[in-house]
């Protein structure tokens, strides 16, 4: 294995630079991170925090801990707030999971849409694949969408020249996207969501809204073979448009799933750790030794208030890309909003 392989696999872990030397800290964070890694950061850096002010700012922390409800009161509030959390994301994701909770009906009427598309992304090709990983779709969507383009820039040919230059510049906008998509899914950062995010990022609506004005602003001039160039195309950007939207229901219905999982983890030894330290602190329990030169009531209570973040820090790091997914594919519909 080469170091650039070690790299590409290491990217959803760490930030590091990715094609062209380019290190995107905010994108990492943002989207390619591994939730586990941003939220290791964010707990390092509350932690460090914590210990940078307790090192700055000189107080008696014997006397801050003993003497002043206010550690006690902050640590009780902590202590509500994680029950509260754990119980609000645990009923979000009962409403997620109860899609899947349905007659058998509706889902029947599930399959039977699922299969109504399989058949038509199969009739896009002469092999009549029909692939079931998001991976292979976007392959074989970027070969099809790439191959109908350059199709109506064959045909388009034929008619007058500014219709021509006109197509020729809409091909070639279309190829740079597709490029993106096909033989890139073993290259991109972020694991299965690396995947999925490179379908998610991909404006469609641009093209569809273009070819439907080339055939408006031509159609007493074009032939229709060029219509029906057209009507090829904005079928293939048509399934690919509700695979995409597909990619996103997958990626929700994972991450919020994933987050109740991992909540639930953290949240355990959180409230244990914040509940013992506010019996010890009431019962003047206390260290009063110091590691590595440093006041161990210091690390005590940088420790106890990380850890009682922690749960928190977890939401954190899964709503920073739930909101960054929901803003950047929110134009679904006809109309769109620029953020």
């Amino acid at each position: 294995m080469s170091v650039t392989d070690i790299l590409k696999g290491a990217r959803d872990w760490f930030p590091v630079p990715q094609n062209g030397g380019q290190l995107n800290v905010i994108r990492w964070i943002l989207l390619e991170g591994n939730r586990y890694a941003v939220t290791s950061a964010l707990v390092s850096l509350v932690f460090a925090t914590l210990m940078l002010v307790g090192t700055l700012w000189t107080f008696e922390m014997q006397r801050l801990l003993t003497e002043t409800p206010a550690v006690q009161t902050v640590l009780a509030t902590l202590l509500s707030g994680i029950i509260l959390l754990v119980s609000i994301v645990v009923s979000i994701n009962s409403i997620v999971l109860s899609h899947d909770i349905t007659s058998v009906e509706t889902q029947e009427n599930r399959i039977q849409g699922v299969m109504e598309f399989r058949r038509d992304v199969g009739q896009l090709t002469e092999t009549g694949e029909s692939p079931s990983n998001p991976a292979s779709f976007l392959n074989l969507m970027a070969s099809v969408i790439r191959d109908r383009a350059t199709a109506l820039e064959e045909v388009a040919e034929g008619n007058n020249e500014e219709l021509a230059q006109e197509v020729q510049r809409y091909v070639a906008g279309i190829s740079e996207t597709v490029e993106r998509l096909g033989g890139h899914s073993e290259d991109i950062s972020g694991a299965e969501f690396g995947i999925l995010w490179l379908g998610l990022e991909v404006d469609y609506g641009t093209y569809m809204d273009r070819s439907r004005t080339l055939r408006g602003s031509y159609e007493s001039t074009v032939s229709e073979t060029f219509d029906d160039r057209i009507d090829d195309l904005l079928k293939a950007f048509q399934l690919f448009a509700t695979g995409k939207e597909y990619f996103k229901t997958l990626y929700y219905s994972q991450e919020v799933s994933q987050l109740s999982r991992v909540l639930l983890v953290v949240a355990l030894p959180a409230i244990l750790v914040n509940a013992s330290a506010i019996l010890a602190i009431n019962a003047e329990i206390l260290p009063t030794t110091s590691v590595f030169g440093l006041p161990s009531l210091l690390i005590f209570v940088a420790t106890v208030f990380t850890v009682s973040l922690a749960p928190f820090l977890v939401l954190t790091a899964y709503l920073l890309r739930l909101a960054t997914v929901a803003q950047r594919t929110a134009a679904a519909g006809p109309f769109s909003l620029n953020a």
